[in-house]
């Protein structure tokens, strides 16, 4: 190689991104996915043995789905061919698929065709692949950030394999970060930067599992100190770089659990702004707007339930609305929902229920289904009394008609006493009614009173 090829060699390397250097070169130096690409793992067997499948790999951004594709390529020696969805249609897959079938006339070589963002592909696009993926002419790693229940058709799905690649963890990022300030030949090594650890953890927290992202705000900061005498990164400069402040929190730490704890107790005691205020503290700091959602879909039933059992459909569809927006305008799916759960009436009283059911549960073990409310579905089951008995309830007024439905050990027994509030207040007297028509047919007044 003569000195002007050295030269443009060097100028297209440094006008790379640093995310795009640091791309591992061989699969030992993968960080992550261990439990995907680890000693023992089919996939780790599958690359070794140069025995690969075809495979979709899901997962979030910057998780690592490129680098593996082209760590999988070099290690088996396969001619690799790379496509987005985003840019290409039909004809871009048409020309692919011949030059498989010159590799495999010419150089006796299989093709990796790795799809990026496959599921913006339409169904007669992914079409185009089923015959190739069948053949065996082409092995197919398809990468994508949807579901591919949803987003990838079902014959295509079924001669595939998918793989999930998680977010990176804390360490992870860590080990990464770290490896591009060390690394002279691809990384930052040759600029001697010193970076303090409550910068380096400041990007890891912004990246959010996000190798891609916390590279790319490494390489921000470090050209903000470029040419400085000491070349030290400290918080004060990433922050800058990101123009995002850096708060007192910790998603691993006390101050996560607590701000999910203010964040829950101000929903449970009815007041909007505690819960708005917690929110944003929480979405300002990097926290996980799915975590915050879980919470509140577990809050919508442990201390809403029945008392608005609309509450549950607005907290799972702000989860749904999230991830179709994303950030920034989704945090208003979760602002619409933190206030609709704190403005709602409060009842624990399913929280309550199913933990006396538990409790009876561990003490009574499996009891036996009362036989008038067991399957019949055969002449035997018939003799054996199953079934023998049971009212249908439509037969009857009001759809209701008094039966145990619980096993005669617990016979009388309540488990959900609903409260006055909300809807909760319509449940208890229609439950009400119920047990005064049973109590008047039993000539008892203590059919189900038990827990009331």
């Amino acid at each position: 190689m003569d000195l002007f090829d050295q030269q443009e060699k060097e100028t297209k390397k440094m006008g790379r991104p640093l995310a795009d250097r640091m791309r591992p070169e061989i699969l030992e130096d993968f960080e992550g996915q261990v439990r995907l690409i680890g000693p023992d793992s089919l996939l780790r067997h599958a690359i070794d043995e140069d025995n690969l499948f075809s495979m979709i790999f899901w997962g979030p951004p910057g998780s690592g789905k490129t680098t593996l594709a082209r760590l999988i390529a070099n290690k088996t020696k396969s001619h690799f061919e790379i496509i987005s969805a985003v840019l290409s249609g039909v004809k871009e897959i048409k020309s692919v698929i011949e030059e498989a079938k010159s590799q495999v006339r010419y150089h006796r070589k299989r093709t990796i065709l790795f799809v990026d963002e496959i599921h913006r592909f339409n169904k007669a696009q992914q079409d185009a692949f089923l015959p190739h993926v069948e053949s065996g002419l082409i092995t197919l790693l398809g990468a994508t950030t949807e579901n591919p229940s949803f987003e990838v058709i079902s014959p295509l799905l079924s001669r595939t394999r998918v793989m999930v690649l998680e977010p990176y963890s804390h360490e992870e990022l860590g080990a990464i970060l770290k490896r591009a300030i060390r690394d002279k030949e691809r990384g930052l090594g040759t600029l001697s930067l010193a970076v303090d650890n409550d910068a380096l953890n400041h990007i890891i927290w912004a990246a959010d599992g996000d190798a891609r992202t916390a590279l790319n705000n490494l390489e921000a900061a470090a050209a903000l100190v470029a040419g400085l005498p000491d070349g030290r990164i400290i918080l004060a400069t990433v922050e800058e770089a990101l123009q995002k402040k850096a708060l007192q929190y910790d998603k691993k730490g006390e101050g996560h659990y607590n701000l999910i704890s203010a964040l829950h107790k101000s929903l449970r005691g009815s007041d909007p702004d505690a819960a708005l205020y917690w929110l944003g503290r929480m979405l300002e700091a990097g926290e996980d707007p799915l975590f915050i959602l879980r919470r509140m879909i577990i809050f919508a039933s442990e201390d809403v339930g029945n008392a608005d059992p609309a509450a549950l459909g607005i907290a799972v569809s702000a989860m749904q609305a999230f991830q179709f927006i994303g950030l920034p305008e989704g945090d208003l799916a979760l602002a619409q929902a933190a206030v609709y759960l704190a403005t709602a009436p409060k009842s624990n009283a399913l929280y309550a229920g199913l933990g006396r059911v538990k409790g009876d549960i561990s003490k009574t073990g499996s009891l036996p289904v009362p036989l008038h409310i067991r399957n019949a579905p055969t002449k035997l089951m018939k003799d054996l009394g199953y079934g023998k008995g049971y009212k249908y309830a439509h037969d009857f007024p009001d759809a209701h008609v008094p039966q145990e439905y619980l096993p005669e050990k617990l016979k009388d027994q309540t488990y959900y006493s609903p409260t006055n509030r909300g809807y909760e207040k319509i449940i208890k007297d229609r439950i009400e009614k119920w047990y005064s028509i049973r109590r008047k047919l039993s000539g008892s007044g203590k059919a189900r009173e038990g827990n009331r």
